[in-house]
Order: structure tokens, then C-alpha cells, then sequence
């Protein structure tokens, strides 16, 4: 039996090894396992179990002299011993024996200058069918010639750390070894977990190349080729937005900026499936068909129709599918440098506009600043959006210094003269929640958001007559109409839809004071120009 070098890794007695098989291949694997079910449309659906999101509070890094001060440690970038990682490795490899194993060898950074190769090990089929989705795949030349792979992912789910044991938090564990070139993700099923390793290792490894990582998704105009980047945490509309039938999908979620332009980091996507409506995103619902793997959508047991309104298995369902399944997906996923960068946040407090122009000074501030609300489902405990402050709009996967992405951000922008946007998807007629009645309100409509996004794509806000307002209090230019659009101009500005005017104020102060204080605890050495670009009191 070719074991593909796993002994390498102390796994000497596998059951079976099956390496890149084919989605039909590892469809048939995974329903033989009981892994999951097959829905109508040909996907494969699974259960995650306990975890139906990534668990922030369990991802480790080990800590060694060579990366140390590299790394932004705290509460986000969490160091664990060597000691510590080796022990939990052990244990893993022992639990591996006499298994079947699955392994994916494939490629992240659709610009081959810029490639690395990835080794993904695991327990399951239906994980490795993921992954294979996900990354890019390598095609059968350079599978044979493939050699040794730059970093090692092994995801095991089925065993459960001992914290008391083993010096963690819970029966979860994602720990990455840079210097060993090795990560370890112990307890969770979901897959989410094994692409942000990724993610998190390439934004460890690409500054170093003089590369910017983002979590952003880009597309690009099919004619013009010219490129925007979508900045954006899971929830804001990176992957909604991106997915423009008008325009050409580069990738959904994580991208490098090199000189040469724009380039996926992946070979796939990973979208939310609640309350996914075929008339509102039908690139991503005909997405789910045979080949997808879908988590936690309830399946009815007679029909095997997928009901993606019920949240009964997990507000984060999710389907992961090959990019190539979009039909406008630009393969290979490459672009030129961006001529538009928006950042997408969320806004629970229902104060900011639904769109706004940033200088390149308010563009740095809101960069780091990284303001959202987490969306339920999004992360282990989030049952409602919670307003967050996550810098560079994807703190949980920036290990280094936020002023190592931020100046190349800031760089690039002067650079290239490229305009970036601040575009609120979250909520404006009020909060999420109102603090009095309880009642809920409803986030901006995903039309008038795409209305913004095009014209701001269509350089049409800076065209003559377009009337702008500031917003002293955050700092803001206000788009006052959005040309050639059927959007009502009371909501370029959410104060007028407010029925209780002095509650927005309030409201508005309450957010702007938050922002200061983020960014005075955090960023108190950063330019003044940059500070001062940001909300007033």
C-alpha cells in the first residue's frame, strides 16, 4: 500500500490511504462511512455536530524564538508551548492508526509566483472533499511532479483534546507551527477550521514576499479587467457581493496583492446557505450540486430537499464549492491591481451610512479600526450581532503586526491611486435590536446595496453634480443619491429614517466613543493624520 510519505509523520499502520480522489470517489467514501446524505441537488450534506462555527477561543500558536516577535500576540494570536504541541501531535498520530486516511495535495496563490504548496490530511472523506473544493487542485502533471508540500494540515476531528491533560481550552484545539510547518486541528468537524489555517499560514508567509493578504473577496470587469477587493468579515457580503453576474468572480474570500495585480488564494468558496433564495443569489444557490459539501441544512428525509430557512441545525450553514461552479468565475484566479477597495461592515447600532468615501488618512483608520458586528452562527456562542472591532477587517487570521498589513495597504492606495469605499450592510432605520420594544429590525436591502457597490465600481459618485454631505461626527463623506439608480435618497443618510431622532444621536455617540477608544487602546503610537481621520467626539 503507497502510504505518500505519511510515516514521515509517525502514521506507520494506516488502514488505507487514498490520495486526490476524485469528488465521485469521495462522494461514495463519505456515504459509506455515514458521513452524511446526499440532498436533492447531488451535494453532500453533513453534520458538524457540536461546533457549526469556528471556535476563535481554541486557536494556538506555537511559540518559538524564531517567530516570536513576529507575531501579535494577545487575545487573538494565543501562544502554546512546543512542548505543549508535540504531545497533543503524538496523540493524534496514534489516534490515526489504523484508520483511513484521506489526503489532498494541493496548491494556495493562483499566482504561481507566489504558490505554496499545502499537504491536507484527514480523518474524513466528506473534510477532504472540502478541501479539495476549496484550494486550488493541481492537475495530473503536477500532482506527479508535486515533491514535498510547504506546509502539513492534519484535521482530526474525531479526537477530543483533554484540556486538564493537555493545555488547552476545550475538547477543540487549532494550532499552528510556523516553524514547523505544520498545523493540527483537533475536535471540531467543521471545515471551516481547516481553510482559515490556511489563510492564517499564508498571512504569516505572503508579507514576507512582499504581499498583502486580505480577507476580502475581489471580482473584475470582463471587458476592462478592471479589479475591486470587497474587505470583510464572515457575515458583511463578501461572497453576495462579489458574485456580480455582470462581472467576473476572482475569489470570495482571501487574496494576495502583489505588483502584478490581484490573485485568489484558494480554488474555491465558502458561502452561508440560510435563508439562501434562488431570485436574490442564484450563482451560489445553483452552486450546491453534486461535487458541493454542504454543513448543517436540514434535509427532508423523503424528498432530500434542502430547507435553507430552517435554522434548527445551525444559523453558520454552510457550502463549500469549487470556484468554477460560478459561472463568470475568472479561472485562473487572477486580476489586475485594484481600481476600487470596499470595506463592508455591519452595523448593528444602525448609525452608519450605507455608503461613504474615504481619503487614503480615513481609509488607513478604518483599515485598522475593522468595525463590524459579528452575524450569529459566525463563531461558537454568537446568537446576535455583536458589534466588534477586528483589525484589518480579519484579525482572527493576521498573526503579524497590524501596522505590517497596514502599511501595505496604505502603500498601495497611494500608490495606484485607488479609491476605497466604506459600505454599511448591516442595519439603518435603527439597531438590530430595539433597546426599548425588542423588537427587531431589518439590515439594508441587499438591491440598494448592490446599486451602491455598482456605482462606486462605475466611478459614478465622482461624477459632476453628485452632492456630498460630512458627517462631523464620524468623519464621513456622504454620497447624497446614487446616479442612475433606483435608490431613495432618504437613506443615504440613516438619520432620516429614524423615528426618534435624538435615539440616533445617542445611538451615534455611543459608536463614535467606542471607535475612539479602540483605537486609542490599540493604536496609540499610529500618525496623527490617521487618527484624526476617524470619528470625533
Amino acid at each position: 500500500m503507497e502510504t505518500y510519505g505519511l510515516e514521515n509523520l509517525g502514521i506507520i499502520n494506516p488502514k488505507a490511504v487514498y490520495r486526490n480522489l476524485v469528488p465521485a470517489r469521495l462522494v461514495e467514501a463519505a456515504l459509506r462511512r455515514g458521513e452524511g446524505e446526499l440532498s436533492e441537488t447531488g451535494a453532500l450534506v453533513v453534520k458538524t455536530g457540536k461546533y457549526t462555527g469556528r471556535s476563535a477561543k481554541d486557536k494556538f500558536i506555537v511559540d518559538t524564538p524564531g517567530i516570536h516577535d513576529k507575531i501579535a500576540w494577545g487575545k487573538v494570536n494565543v501562544p502554546i508551548e512546543r512542548e505543549k504541541f508535540d504531545a497533543i501531535k503524538a496523540k493524534v498520530v496514534a489516534y490515526l492508526q489504523n484508520r483511513e486516511i484521506f489526503i489532498f495535495d494541493g496548491f494556495a496563490g493562483a499566482d504561481r509566483a507566489c504558490t505554496k504548496k499545502f499537504r491536507i490530511i484527514n480523518e474524513l472523506a466528506s473534510q477532504n472533499l472540502f478541501i479539495r473544493d476549496l484550494l486550488i487542485r493541481p492537475t495530473e502533471e503536477e500532482l506527479e511532479n508535486y515533491g514535498e508540500a510547504d506546509y502539513t494540515v492534519i484535521a482530526a476531528p474525531g479526537f477530543k483534546c483533554d484540556p486538564e491533560i493537555d493545555g488547552v481550552r476545550s475538547e477543540a484545539a487549532i494550532m499552528i507551527d510556523y516553524e514547523a510547518h505544520l498545523i493540527l486541528i483537533c475536535g471540531s468537524q467543521y471545515a471551516g477550521e481547516i481553510k482559515k489555517s490556511v489563510f492564517s499560514t499564508m498571512n504569516f508567509v505572503l508579507p514576507q514576499m512582499g504581499v498583502l493578504p486580505m480577507h476580502c473577496s475581489s471580482n473584475m470587469d470582463p471587458e476592462t479587467k478592471e479589479t475591486a477587493v470587497f474587505f470583510g468579515l464572515s457575515g458583511t457580503g463578501k461572497t453576495t457581493l462579489s458574485a456580480d453576474p455582470k462581472r467576473m468572480l476572482i475569489g470570495d474570500d482571501e487574496h494576495g496583492w502583489s505588483d502584478h495585480g490581484v490573485f485568489n488564494i484558494e480554488g474555491g468558496c465558502y458561502a452561508k446557505c440560510i435563508d439562501l433564495v434562488e431570485e436574490e443569489q442564484p450563482e451560489i444557490y445553483h452552486a450546491i450540486k453534486f461535487g458541493s459539501l454542504v454543513e448543517n441544512v436540514v434535509i427532508d428525509p423523503e424528498t432530500r430537499k434542502p430547507d435553507y430557512m430552517d435554522p434548527t441545525l445551525a444559523i453558520n450553514s454552510r457550502v463549500g464549492y469549487p470556484v468554477e461552479y460560478i459561472p463568470n468565475a475568472a479561472i485562473p484566479g487572477v486580476g489586475g491591481i485594484p481600481k476600487v477597495v470596499i470595506f463592508l461592515t455591519c452595523d448593528s447600532f444602525g448609525v452608519l451610512p450605507p455608503i461613504s468615501k474615504l481619503s487614503k488618512e480615513a481609509a488607513m483608520y478604518q483599515f485598522v479600526t475593522g468595525f463590524t458586528s459579528k452575524v450569529a452562527g459566525t463563531e461558537v456562542g454568537i446568537t446576535e450581532p455583536v458589534p466588534t472591532f477586528s483589525t484589518l477587517f480579519g484579525e482572527p487570521f493576521m498573526p503579524l503586526k497590524a501596522e505590517v498589513y497596514a502599511d501595505m495597504l496604505g502603500e498601495r492606495i497611494e500608490k495606484y491611486n485607488t479609491k476605497v469605499y466604506l459600505v454599511n450592510t448591516g442595519w439603518v432605520t435603527g439597531p438590530a435590536v430595539d433597546p426599548k420594544t425588542g423588537e427587531k429590525n431589518k439590515r439594508m436591502k441587499l438591491s440598494y446595496t448592490r446599486a451602491m457597490v455598482t456605482a462606486a465600481l462605475n466611478d459614478a459618485f465622482d461624477k459632476e453634480g453628485v452632492k456630498y454631505e460630512h458627517n462631523d461626527m464620524f468623519n464621513l463623506d456622504i454620497p447624497l443619491s446614487v446616479p442612475g439608480a433606483d435608490v431613495p435618497e432618504d437613506i443615504m443618510n440613516p438619520k432620516n429614517l429614524w423615528a426618534d431622532k435624538a435615539a440616533y444621536d445617542e445611538q451615534a455617540a455611543k459608536l463614535a466613543k467606542l471607535f475612539m477608544k479602540n483605537f486609542e487602546e490599540k493604536y496609540p503610537d499610529m500618525p496623527d493624520e490617521i487618527k484624526n481621520a476617524g470619528p470625533r467626539a
